[in-house]
């Protein structure tokens, strides 16, 4: 989510390591922050999405469904019972976001085009890093979600024996079920990268949207216009791709309740029997509540993603320059961006860290020379 001059942005083909702990430091503390705040909405939402509507619901009162089923879980399980599940919440989004972030970032720059002169990705481009991010995040963290899941439902079910804690779940389904138990609704999960593919496409454009509206970039957008590009982006995706996360959290969960008469052999049989049983709307369980809690849990994601992102470039050493190594980055955009468009790259001499003199090639040093900041570059190169 880099950014160059006038909302322009430009993806180098690697992140160095202070990247990399820019973004994947950022992006784990943003999804702790989110996911403790919103954690009694992912109950709910779990819990619906396995048992369908509480019992003692009002259909057609809005806010019936979410308030009796925060009554009953404090009236059952107490104020902790809101918060079932954080822990492997938590611990699976730490490396969730710390990777994906990152990784989303090194596969943006590997993908970046230079046809449109200005080094965008197109849509396709972006999907597809939004996407190889989302699949390998979701089965290197899957075994969580299952964790998560079970330890959220569990306290509905009375013939099981419950899991004390995330280590305890982890040595008893690989002990009952095998190492598949972990895995239950990995290929839900991969097909929830379609999430993400419509998510985070959506996001950065209209992050450059709002640049190009404000005349400024993208790494200086306000916190509000990063709240509303993440809320529209996110009740997009969430629309569009909610009745797979109904299949994960129901293939997820059936594997505790061994003796009930409830089982999907696989994601058909789930499908099929969903659709028998409860129709169109049983793929929509909980999606009203997804909303709710996911919609703020974007906004504060993204927008402390962002905000740490800066925090962290601001206070973070630079990495070491060697000059002697060869030309610089800013020497190689410009390059790079001139030679598409079969005009003279201009040539970049520094004598202190302070100043860079461009020699724009137009005649004598003398005639010829514009000095700048290095801050000023993307701009320049935003407009070669």
């Amino acid at each position: 989510m880099g950014s160059g001059g006038g909302g322009q942005s430009y993806h180098p083909q690697s992140i160095s390591i202070r990247e990399f702990i820019c973004h994947g430091g950022a992006g784990a503390t943003a999804g702790a922050i989110a996911a403790t705040f919103v954690c009694p909405l992912d109950v709910i939402k779990t819990r619906l999405q396995v048992h369908g509507l509480p019992q003692a619901s009002q259909p057609g009162v809005r806010g019936g469904v979410i308030i009796t089923s925060l009554q009953n879980i404090i009236r059952n399980e107490g104020l902790k019972g809101l918060y079932r599940g954080l822990s492997p919440t938590i611990i699976a989004l730490l490396p969730n976001w710390a990777v994906y972030f990152p990784l989303y970032e090194q596969l943006k720059g590997l993908l970046t085009s230079y046809d449109d002169n200005i080094g965008q990705l197109t849509i396709g481009a972006n999907m597809a890093a939004a996407a190889g991010a989302g699949a390998a995040t979701a089965i290197v963290t899957n075994p969580l979600w299952v964790v998560k899941t079970r330890l959220q439902t569990q306290g509905m079910r009375t013939g099981v024996v419950p899991y004390t804690g995330v280590l305890s779940a982890l040595r008893r389904i690989v002990h009952e079920e095998g190492f598949r138990g972990l895995y239950s609704g990995v290929l839900p999960s991969l097909a929830g990268i379609s999430h993400v593919a419509i998510q985070f496409p959506a996001y950065e454009k209209i992050k450059l949207y709002m640049a190009k509206k404000g005349n400024t970039t993208v790494d200086h957008l306000s916190p509000a216009d990063v709240a509303i590009a993440s809320s529209i982006s996110k009740v997009l995706a969430s629309v569009m791709t909610y009745p797979h996360e109904v299949i994960r959290s129901r293939l997820q969960e059936q594997g505790q309740a061994r003796n009930t008469q409830v089982q999907y052999a696989g994601v058909v049989d789930c499908i099929r029997k969903v659709f028998w049983k409860e129709g169109v709307p049983g793929f929509y369980r909980g999606c009203a509540t997804n909303l709710l809690r996911t919609t703020p849990s974007a906004v504060i994601t993204f927008t402390s993603y962002e905000m740490i992102r800066r925090f962290l470039n601001q206070v973070l050493p630079p990495e070491a320059k060697n000059s002697e190594a060869g030309p610089s980055n800013q020497t190689v955009q410009l390059s790079a961006l001139y030679s598409v468009n079969r005009r003279r790259p201009p040539q970049l001499n520094s004598s202190t860290n302070d100043i860079w003199v461009i020699d724009l090639g137009m005649g004598e040093r003398g005639q010829s020379e514009a000095k700048t900041t290095p801050e000023a570059l993307p701009s320049v190169v935003g407009n070669p």
